[in-house]
């Protein structure tokens, strides 16, 4: 069975796993939230299937600006579990994928961090997978 995204759809999926990586930097994780940034990247580059592909797509597609935790969160929680509900009815495998996918990427972004992780960095990852599993 072949699915097809609309630009929509990708760029709500795009925005939810940037963006979980995103909150995992901007929650006051240890060390350089620029390589906690970079390893939650480097394992959303490693995805496959129909994931792996809208998630390797170049585009501008994906705005996660905002003046704080709290407006990335209110953005990125909610694309989340809409990627999730639209992977469920159209391609329910993906779903699975996708959910996959931003764990490990949570996790790669969390042990990127110098020790353990904050508890700030230990609640959001907790939040991420919360919207995961709301859809």
């Amino acid at each position: 069975m072949s699915v097809t995204l609309t630009d929509q759809d990708k760029s709500t999926l795009r925005t939810a796993a940037y963006g979980a990586v995103s909150l995992l930097a901007a929650a006051g994780a240890t060390g350089s939230p620029h390589k906690v940034a970079t390893e939650g990247s480097i394992a959303l580059s490693s995805a496959t299937g129909l994931v792996g592909h809208v998630l390797a797509e170049k585009t501008r597609d994906i705005n996660l600006d905002g003046k704080s935790t709290a407006a990335l969160a209110d953005r990125v929680l909610p694309a989340l579990t809409a990627g999730m509900s639209l992977l469920k009815q159209q391609a329910p495998a993906e779903a699975d994928n996708f959910r996959r996918t931003v764990l490990i990427a949570v996790d790669a972004a969390a042990r990127a961090q110098k020790g353990e992780p904050s508890p700030a960095v230990t609640e959001m990852a907790r939040k991420i997978t919360e919207a995961l599993d709301a859809a």
